[in-house]
């Protein structure tokens, strides 16, 4: 007779329902999904989501959770944010599509190791370039619903001030939760009062927002495959241990 840890159950399709969207940005929205049999999940995880056309054809994209599950009148209610991408094949419909009440599939939660859980009391660097905000706000609620006093740091490298998903929790985060502190780098346009010409993430904004190496922070960074690899690599330079960098990425957006 086997013996060992038992096989886990494979994660099955389920359906799920539009109850509320938010605008984020304007090409970005926040989907509130009701998901009856949701086994709940950790910051940073992702779900798969899947249309099916009314020939058969299926599309199925990777979205991550932005924040805890809160329970709804007919079951618990997960966030996911959608970027829109040019030609897309799922985001224009969840998007422009994609109405209150409307079904549709998801399957998670997925993914185990760009997670952060809050027994973990090493400090906390995060690095979001774009869209890649959205796991690590994740982090930064579930942070602030258990009442953690881990230190967190985040910058958030963006386009434009108006291509800042959350812009407004942000702000609000920034000043209330005591122990998170907020940076951005602006690539192409910087908003009025904000020092410096817009630019790439750099040495200057690590070593000035960023965890020293010493302290052995945790970091996560999130966003475009060449600005992952490239924050990356510039952090292992500056001394950080490879082992303390978990990264996430995804293709180019347009």
């Amino acid at each position: 007779m086997a013996t060992g840890t038992p096989a886990r159950a494979p994660i099955k399709w389920q359906v799920a329902r539009l109850v509320e969207r938010r605008v984020e940005t304007p090409t970005a929205q926040t989907l509130v999904l009701e998901v009856p049999d949701w086994p709940g999940h950790l910051p940073g995880q992702h779900v798969d989501v899947r249309l099916t056309a009314p020939d058969g054809y299926q599309a199925a994209r990777s979205y991550s959770v932005a924040g805890p599950a809160v329970d709804g009148p007919d079951g618990p209610r997960i966030e996911v944010t959608v970027q829109r991408v040019p030609d897309g094949e799922v985001s224009p419909y969840l998007i422009d599509v994609f109405g209150a009440g409307d079904p549709v599939e998801v399957r998670g939660p997925l993914g185990g190791w760009f997670i952060w859980r809050s027994e973990d009391t090493a400090p906390v660097q995060l690095v979001a370039g774009g869209s890649g905000i959205v796991p690590l706000m994740a982090m930064i609620r579930a942070r602030r619903a258990v009442g953690s006093k881990v230190p967190f740091r985040l910058i958030y490298s963006v386009r434009t001030a108006q291509d800042v998903i959350y812009a407004d929790e942000l702000r609000r985060r920034g000043r209330d939760d005591f122990g998170l502190d907020v940076a951005y780098v602006y690539t192409r346009e910087a908003p009025d009062g904000w020092r410096g010409e817009p630019h790439r993430v750099g040495l200057a904004d690590v070593n000035t927002h960023g965890w020293p190496p010493d302290l052995e922070p945790l970091t996560y960074v999130c966003g475009p495959t060449g600005f992952v690899e490239a924050v990356a690599d510039l952090l292992v330079g500056l001394g950080h241990s490879s082992r303390r960098i978990r990264t996430e990425r995804f293709g180019p957006t347009g």
